[in-house]
């Protein structure tokens, strides 16, 4: 009898211990460690063509989804895209610019300020849509950045001679905050700050993307950017009248037109540039 019992105590301690353990990885992931890729040397005397370009990347696209969950930071530290933004910018380590003026900085405060953060009323209804009263809602801006849910990418394509390629850089990344008017029921678009991709591009290359298909071949934010891992459509082409977006002079089916043609262009030119 007493060998069964110290055998059933002994049981339950080392059940106990085992619970009390927290579950890891069964081997150790050095994603943490990463450092950026550095960019090719680039000479003005090099660049023969440019063409600076403004695209959206919308996060509710099913292959743009690794952007924007988790919307909570999960155990292990992993955060969408916005979550990496938003912790650069609260540390004072990283900047944020106005949306008008890549030039002017702009607070954490701001930032918060932008996304809907802080005490606020809203109207309540009832189930027959009904006002009844107001209700307070406080929210901090981690809370808000769910409705960040398109990312403007702005992007410098150009040939260089020297390697005889073309290429591409991200120069700035700007969230724009998609959510419904209460009022007049429909969307409203919010564009909230620029950042310069290369201030975060060390950041970036040390928190991971979540890969659906493989969970040991996960690759970091840089790399998702550098390797062009997302879908988005062209909004607008540097131009003479102001750098216009697309939707300023076209309406309806021809915006999308006018996109693809600005992008066939891109695919075409390098090919055109050589005889066979």
């Amino acid at each position: 009898m007493n060998r069964k019992l110290i055998t059933g105590v002994f049981a339950l301690f080392i059940c106990g211990m085992a619970y009390g353990q927290s579950f890891k990885d069964i081997y150790e992931k050095s994603i943490h460690d990463n450092t950026k890729v550095g960019y090719p040397p680039l000479r003005e005397a090099d660049v023969i063509w440019s063409k600076k370009i403004w695209r959206i990347i919308d996060l509710r696209e099913k292959m743009n989804q690794p952007l924007y969950y988790p919307t909570k930071a999960m155990p292990d530290g992993r955060t969408n895209l916005i979550g990496v933004l938003l912790a650069g910018i609260k540390s004072e380590q990283l900047n944020a610019f106005n949306v008008d003026d890549m030039n002017v900085n702009v607070t954490y405060a701001d930032v918060e300020a932008k996304l809907g953060a802080g005490e606020r009323t809203e109207a309540k209804y009832n189930d027959a849509g009904e006002q009844i009263g107001d209700t307070i809602i406080m929210a901090s801006a981690e809370d808000e950045f769910v409705n960040i849910k398109q990312i403007m990418v702005y992007e410098e394509w150009y040939f260089d001679k020297k390697h005889s390629s073309l290429s591409v850089r991200i120069i700035g990344l700007m969230p724009i905050k998609v959510k419904q008017n209460d009022a007049t029921g429909r969307l409203d678009r919010e564009q909230l700050f620029w950042v310069r991709y290369d201030d975060f591009r060390d950041s970036f290359a040390k928190h991971e993307v979540f890969n659906t298909g493989n969970d040991a071949q996960r690759i970091s934010f840089d790399d998702l950017f550098m390797q062009r891992r997302f879908a988005s459509t062209i909004v607008a082409e540097s131009n003479v009248f102001d750098n216009r977006y697309i939707s300023d002079y076209l309406v309806g089916k021809d915006v999308i037109f006018e996109a693809e043609r600005i992008k066939n262009d891109l695919l075409t030119f390098e090919h055109d540039l050589w005889e066979y």
